[in-house]
């Protein structure tokens, strides 16, 4: 029976215990909160200038540490060590970033009779940040600095499955000078932790990535008070390939198995014209022999395994082992591994073809023409990313207008780049992180009439 106040730690390659770290209760959450409103107070009264220094004095000491804070995430998360380097290096240049938006946080002059107005970007305060375990170090710092880029003080809860490299970051941060309190991380459970700071009236804002029917609960949560959310919530991304494409590049298989496709953004619902449906099957079959399924911490190693036994339970109960499929292999024995698999006899409105899997199984299906495409591009309840593929360049734009998706990329499967918005639309999420906007989420808007009219004679 586990532990209630202690959250234990696996490696999911090998199930075994990598750490145990204390469960942080609800009085935990108000300990930090009151000590964050004080310690924002002074770090909001510092000039922006002078947070950005500290800030890319935080980034200089996290790319010192780069390859340790990538081989824990091997550990606690089956990342494979080259994309847990990429995470690393991403906190790291999202930190650059940032910094630099706290010099140019600026407001407006707005001339209006009998005077002007000017405006301030204040910063709400404390900042409530809900990470998921599927990119631990990456998502906790797209909700947590900016944030304390804008001279908010930021609580981060971990996933209970993922929280080392986020403590790793909250120590990063004192040591590169961060005033005490400002970045606080309180590893817990959903159920305490993380409702006692949705629940907090001191924080003035959520930013919470996970699951839609979790993010619905924190959303309600949240509508009591009157309190802001960002909520980045399950994906069900089509890759949309027609015949001129490049079909090599268009069905890469890790369009939808990195990270083992736990991925919001996977590209799950690989969609090809019909002319060409039958050498996009071929093709996969053939990609999906050839990934390299093992140990994440082998530079040789392509896809890792899942993060957890509940997981693997989940992702094997849409994959029953008669249904046709074109699968890969993976190890057996300890860890778990699920192999790569796209499955080919789905229905459009099947389970599988429309429900979040969270794991390395994609769905193929063909599609007429150009409205036949948006129909079943458009034809879930999610809108966070996806791809669509030809070489004709209108069609590539009315496509990629009328698909309904907050990050869509042409002739790439690219959908997160730091200086660019990220978020999605419908049940994908709200509001949006990352991007040359990023800072202004956490302030809220004043504005200040300045009369220019002398006194009554």
């Amino acid at each position: 029976m586990s532990d209630p106040h202690e959250l234990t730690v696996l490696n999911p390659a090998t199930e075994e215990t990598v750490a145990t770290v204390p469960a942080a209760s609800a009085e935990d959450v108000d300990t930090a909160v009151v000590r964050a409103l004080r310690a924002q107070a002074r770090w909001a009264a510092l000039a922006g200038a002078d947070r950005a220094r500290l800030l890319r004095r935080f980034a200089d000491t996290v790319d010192a540490h780069l390859e340790e804070l990538a081989q824990l995430e091997v550990r606690e998360a089956g990342h494979t060590v080259g994309n847990a380097r990429w995470e690393a290096g991403n906190a790291r240049d999202l930190l650059l970033y940032a910094a630099g938006g706290a010099e140019r946080l600026l407001g407006a002059q707005i001339p209006a009779p009998g005077g002007f107005n000017v405006t301030f970007h204040e910063p709400l305060g404390v900042v409530g940040v809900i990470a998921p375990w599927n990119f631990p170090m990456p998502i906790a710092a797209w909700g947590s600095f900016p944030a304390l880029a804008a001279g908010n003080a930021v609580v981060l809860k971990p996933a209970e499955t993922t929280p080392l490299t986020a403590l790793r970051l909250a120590g990063l941060a004192l040591e590169a000078g961060l005033p005490e309190h400002v970045f606080q991380v309180l590893p817990g459970h959903g159920h305490t932790a993380g409702r006692a700071l949705v629940d907090h009236p001191d924080v003035a804002k959520i930013v919470f990535t996970g699951s839609t029917s979790t993010g619905r609960e924190v959303m309600e949560r949240c509508a009591r008070l009157v309190k802001p959310v960002t909520l980045e919530l399950g994906g069900k991304s089509p890759n949309v390939v027609f015949a001129d494409a490049d079909l090599e590049a268009a069905l890469d298989p890790f369009s939808f198995l990195d990270n083992s496709g736990q991925d919001c953004c996977a590209r799950t619902r690989v969609l090809v014209q019909e002319s060409v449906f039958e050498e996009a099957r071929a093709f996969l079959a053939e990609a999906l022999a050839a990934v390299v399924v093992g140990d994440p911490a082998d530079d040789k190693t392509q896809m890792g395994p899942l993060i957890s036994r509940q997981q693997l339970d989940r992702v094997r109960s849409y994959v029953p082992e008669d249904a046709p499929a074109l699968r890969g292999t993976a190890p057996e024995g300890p860890g778990f591994w699920f192999p790569p698999t796209v499955l080919t006899g789905e229905r459009p409105d099947g389970r599988a073809a429309r429900e979040e899997i969270f794991g390395p199984v994609a769905v193929l299906l063909p599609f007429a023409d150009e409205a036949d495409a948006v129909r079943l591009a458009n034809d879930t309840p999610y809108g966070l990313s996806g791809s669509v593929w030809t070489r004709d360049l209108g069609r590539a734009l009315r496509v990629s207008r009328a698909v309904g998706a907050g990050n869509l990329s042409v002739n790439s499967h690219s959908s997160v780049r730091y200086w660019t918005p990220f978020g999605g639309f419908k049940q994908s999420g709200l509001g949006r992180e990352l991007g040359p906007d990023a800072l202004t989420a956490f302030t809220e808007t004043k504005n200040v009439f300045i009369s220019t009219e002398g006194p009554a004679q």
